[in-house]
């Protein structure tokens, strides 16, 4: 399950990406566009959600249209979630702690990829495609 740690590493792991802050909380972005940020919940997110608000560390992450958004609420409806502030964007909300690592890696790469220079992308790939082993 996923710490501050990983998701500092997974974001690092990205070309051109760099930690800051968003409105006074951590944050990570490439070329001005965020990848991630922490979330804490606000006093109307808490009335909004009553009961089911939840507790610990939570992350905003842009995903590709709202459809996503609802799809990751679906099928991980224990790790993400949104607000009324969030209703009609691009983006949800995730609790840290129970976020797989490997999901939390991929949602990461995907969001860097819609924001990232395609030339910067190419890049990525052909050095990821690139054997590992291969002779020198």
């Amino acid at each position: 399950m996923a710490t501050w740690t990983d998701l500092a590493t997974a974001v690092a792991a990205l070309p051109e990406t760099v930690p800051g802050t968003a409105y006074g909380h951590r944050a990570w972005r490439i070329r001005k566009k965020l990848l991630a940020w922490e979330r804490p919940l606000r006093s109307a997110d808490r009335a909004a959600l009553g009961a089911a608000a939840p507790d610990g560390d939570i992350i905003g992450l842009p995903t590709a249209d709202e459809a996503e958004v609802g799809e990751l609420i679906a099928a991980f409806p224990t790790v993400f979630f949104t607000t009324p502030h969030f209703t009609g964007t691009r983006v949800v909300l995730a609790r840290l702690a129970p976020l797989p690592v490997d999901l939390l890696q991929h949602l990461l790469t995907e969001a860097w990829r819609r924001h990232a220079p395609k030339r910067l992308v190419a890049r990525f790939d052909t050095l990821r495609a690139a054997p590992s082993d291969a002779p020198t």
